[in-house]
């Protein structure tokens, strides 16, 4: 990225709008609501601090740090979560260049690589809390949500692209329930869904066939039961819980036995009971 060399960043550094897609108003406005609520807003990336900068001022606005109180790149996740302060310390940027390694993390600014531990120091210091709460979003399984819960046991909401695909429609004349209920979600605007495979099938249910004249069955995928098991909700964009209050109660996945209770707005058709799943459309 410093050098401008290769294909990939000079092209986005010099169109930007071809490969990026601007912040929804819904979504800033909702992370402004949360820091006026007194919450600590964090953003943790695996990219580098001038990559990071191009994206999040392109998508965000210039105004970007107004957004976050702390900013960790080159996170190197999942490591970030699994290594000690001894393995990965953080570190000082200038001019987005990283500098000196830090014994500790004592006030919130912009870093560079680091460590859940430390981390989690700094935020009992600002909150004044012995054990704060996180809420951690992110899209990877391998880099945000296992990690996340297994290391660190914090909250863990996987923003989960397949679930746009599965977006089950209202009809137009059928009223719907008020914003105070339900989020703002736009996914039926959406074309034709690319992230619905013809080869591979569902993402959360195979199909395994019988033996002999034996019918076939259902099981979850891989994929499916690490949802369930490391996440605390899945969503298919922070779009669809924008609009959301702050105090709206979700129902987790471990609340119950369903393993499609902690799925918002609705959970995969796959997942529904047969007849529900033919019925809907």
């Amino acid at each position: 990225f410093l050098e401008d060399c290769g294909m990939y960043f000079p092209e986005v550094k010099n169109h930007p709008d071809k490969y990026l897609q601007r912040c929804p108003e819904s979504v800033k406005k909702w992370l402004k609501q949360l820091k006026s609520a007194g919450k600590i807003l964090l953003l943790i990336t695996s990219s580098h601090s001038d990559y990071c900068r191009l994206l999040c001022e392109h998508i965000l606005g210039n105004d970007l740090e107004e957004y976050f109180d702390i900013v960790i790149t080159n996170a190197l996740k999942p490591g970030f979560f699994s290594h000690t302060p001894n393995q990965r310390p953080f570190r000082t940027l200038e001019n987005d260049e990283e500098q000196e390694a830090l014994l500790s993390l004592d006030k919130p600014g912009w870093y560079s690589q680091g460590n859940a531990i430390q981390l989690y120091e700094l935020l009992k210091k600002m909150t004044g809390k012995l054990d704060p709460k996180v809420v951690y979003f992110g899209d990877s399984m391998h880099s945000d949500i296992f990690p996340a819960r297994h290391y660190s046991n914090w909250e863990t909401v996987f923003i989960l692209e397949e679930l746009l695909g599965d977006k089950v429609t209202v009809p137009a004349e059928t009223e719907p329930e008020p914003l105070e209920k339900k989020g703002k979600y736009e996914g039926d605007q959406l074309k034709a869904p690319y992230f619905v495979s013809k080869q591979w099938g569902s993402f959360f249910v195979d199909r395994l066939p019988g033996l002999e004249n034996a019918e076939e069955t259902f099981v979850h995928t891989w994929s499916c039961k690490c949802i369930s098991t490391y996440s605390t909700i899945a969503i298919p964009s922070l779009e669809a819980i924008a609009d959301l209050p702050l105090d709206y109660r979700f129902t987790r996945f471990s609340s119950n036995s369903s393993a499609t209770a902690g799925y918002y707005p609705s959970p995969p058709r796959a997942l529904l009971p047969n007849e529900e799943s033919v019925t809907m459309k």
